[in-house]
């Protein structure tokens, strides 16, 4: 038998056994990468699915499934060293609470992931992003920067490719997504640059409360060594008093009076000139600061040259679901921001044109919607839609006319009806999509499908 390490292992002639709790993407992932080192493994899952039993079979591990999985994972939890949640499990399962009591080790896909990198011998630059909004966007910027400068890398973590699939392929850095359900459970995991871009109330169906939010947030940089970069925003006061915080030097971005900012038309940091505003494909205001944090990850961290980043912004075209325009009918603009699943992202939207029909609604996360209102000036309508429209209607009673549809097909018929020309109908829903959707991306499908039918009716 082999010797263990942090992650995965035996030791003393004891099999070490892994709990993989939950088997979507993430988890998957990491107990495919696991049962490839010879780990021993159980797998667990809150459902009862096919596809369950045969991903077991296939990787030859032990899967326990269904309402009671938690309570007997419990009971075994003595066998365990480590339990791996995956993304969607949160602090609050039963199975957390068990692990826990019995002081067992919960470890991330990330952190499992570094450890390997770490254990390699040569392990790879790493830039890292958190943050309420804009992490994907950011992520993605910070790989194509990397990339355009002559290295090999990919953007992991919380977008499309968990980090720990990525470990094998022929990268030679990487740009790594942390949402907040990956960094509450990190130890050691560390970037040599990182940012914590923003900060609002989200997920807090997750989370226990605000303040476990934060901390989670927090350990992007909790074991940052003075020779790595924070990269933090000038304005807000609870981010910058954590940076400065630590041993890592800060760097700033910000609109105006950070180190990365906006001047005289154009991107600046510390070196000068980055890019004018102009090449950029969109410039809103969050595009600008994201595009700022990513050029102070990928420049101060030595991983990019300012002709690398602003090649990178000039060919960079956002993914789909962000501010997306869809067509024109009639002198009225519909925009997709489906990935708006919080009201905070949706602000970015809802300060980006002058007079809105807003589509909102969806699965609430336990948010507080009316910021979603803070634009009264903007507001032609709402059409308020799915599990939280009641919650909708409330946010944005008296403030403007709300209107309720059962469908999004009947949410885009209601938004025309009272758009007017010059108007954005704008579905930003501040809620995630699991009442009517499997994710955002079917429901920003289902609504440029809806849209592109009323386009053909309006030239019928």
């Amino acid at each position: 038998m082999r010797c263990c390490d942090d992650a995965h292992g035996t030791s003393a002639g004891v099999v070490v056994t892994t709990l993989v709790y939950g088997l979507a993407v993430a988890g998957r992932s990491t107990a495919s990468f696991l049962a490839s080192t010879g780990t021993s493994l159980v797998l667990a899952d809150d459902r009862v699915s096919g596809d369950n039993v045969a991903f077991a079979e296939s990787l030859g591990a032990e899967l326990l499934e269904g309402p009671d999985a938690a309570m007997a994972c419990a009971r075994r939890m003595g066998e365990f060293a480590q339990v791996v949640p995956s993304p969607g499990v949160p602090e609050s399962h039963p199975i957390i609470t068990s692990a826990l009591r019995a002081h067992v080790e919960l470890v991330s896909e990330i952190e499992l992931a570094y450890r390997h990198e770490q254990a390699g011998g040569k392990p790879r630059p790493i830039v890292a992003i958190t943050g309420t909004d804009g992490k994907t966007t950011t992520t993605l910027m910070a790989a194509a920067m990397m990339s355009a400068s002559g290295r090999r890398a990919a953007a992991v973590g919380n977008t499309e490719t968990p980090w720990i699939e990525a470990l094998d392929e022929a990268h030679d850095a990487y740009a790594v997504e942390c949402s907040s359900f990956r960094l509450h459970y990190t130890r050691d995991f560390r970037a040599e640059a990182a940012t914590w871009l923003n900060l609002a109330p989200d997920h807090l169906d997750w989370h226990r409360d605000l303040d476990s939010y934060r901390v989670a947030k927090e350990r992007i940089w909790a074991a940052a060594r003075a020779s790595d970069v924070v990269v933090a925003p000038v304005r807000n006061a609870v981010i910058m008093q954590s940076a400065q915080s630590g041993a890592a030097r800060v760097v700033t971005f910000g609109m105006d009076g950070a180190d990365y900012r906006v001047e005289t038309g154009a991107l600046v940091g510390p070196l000068g000139h980055i890019v004018d505003i102009g090449q950029l494909g969109r410039s809103l205001p969050h595009d600008l600061t994201n595009a700022l944090a990513a050029s102070a990850l990928v420049l101060e961290s030595g991983l990019g040259t300012v002709e690398g980043v602003a090649t990178a912004l000039e060919r960079y075209r956002h993914a789909p679901h962000r501010i997306q325009f869809v067509a024109e009918i009639a002198g009225v603009s519909y925009y997709n921001d489906s990935k708006a699943t919080s009201p905070h992202a949706a602000q970015a939207a809802l300060t980006s044109f002058e007079h809105i029909v807003l589509i909102a609604g969806g699965k609430n996360k336990g948010l507080d919607l009316s910021s979603m209102a803070s634009q009264p000036q903007r507001m032609r309508a709402v059409v308020a839609t799915g599990h939280s429209a009641a919650l909708v209607e409330a946010a944005f009673a008296g403030v403007c006319t709300v209107l309720r549809a059962d469908s999004m097909q009947d949410a885009v018929c209601a938004a025309e009806r009272v758009a007017k020309a010059g108007d954005v109908v704008l579905l930003s829903p501040g809620c995630t999509s699991y009442d009517w959707y499997s994710n955002y991306a079917e429901r920003g499908d289902d609504f440029t499908h809806c849209v592109k039918a009323l386009t053909k009716e309006n030239h019928a």
